[in-house]
């Protein structure tokens, strides 16, 4: 699907708000409710918006622990460790690399205990180095940056 400027306006204001109104959106890019419902649609078919989501303060929720976690893998078969991150909760975010490593997670959990069992669990699969996280310091949608 070719985009053009305003499917990007809307990307956009979907990132900052996905929960607003069609016609909110349309006064703000100038079409009226059902054009931006025709659009949003046209994305959503294409594949282009994936899905809708909700960004929770995880310190409320009890998850006081991030760390990300290098992979360095026992075997060259990978699809015994992908089914095993895709089954484990305290992976929320898991990247093939290149350079030092076969893959890059980021883990988030309540306890150093939970951290440790799942570390236990990962020693199946490869060794790791470990580098925990002591502050968060900016998370973004890339499409609510300034230069889209």
């Amino acid at each position: 699907m070719e985009l053009d400027h305003i499917d990007f306006q809307l990307l956009r204001l979907l990132a900052e708000n996905s929960r607003i109104q069609w016609k909110d959106l349309g006064e703000q890019i100038h079409m009226t409710g059902q054009a931006v419902g025709n659009r949003i649609k046209k994305l959503e078919e294409s594949g282009v918006i994936k899905a809708y989501s909700l960004i929770i303060d995880e310190l409320k929720i009890g998850l006081a622990y991030t760390a990300f976690a290098i992979i360095h893998m026992k075997s060259t078969n990978h699809d015994a460790f992908i089914r095993f991150i895709q089954n484990q909760n305290e992976v929320v975010e898991a990247h093939r690399i290149s350079g030092g490593g076969c893959f890059h997670l980021k883990i988030k959990v309540a306890t150093q205990d939970q951290l440790n069992q799942f570390l236990d669990k990962l020693l199946e699969h490869g060794n790791y180095s470990l580098n925990l996280s002591i502050q968060e310091i900016k998370q973004r949608n890339p499409m609510t940056a300034k230069d889209t």
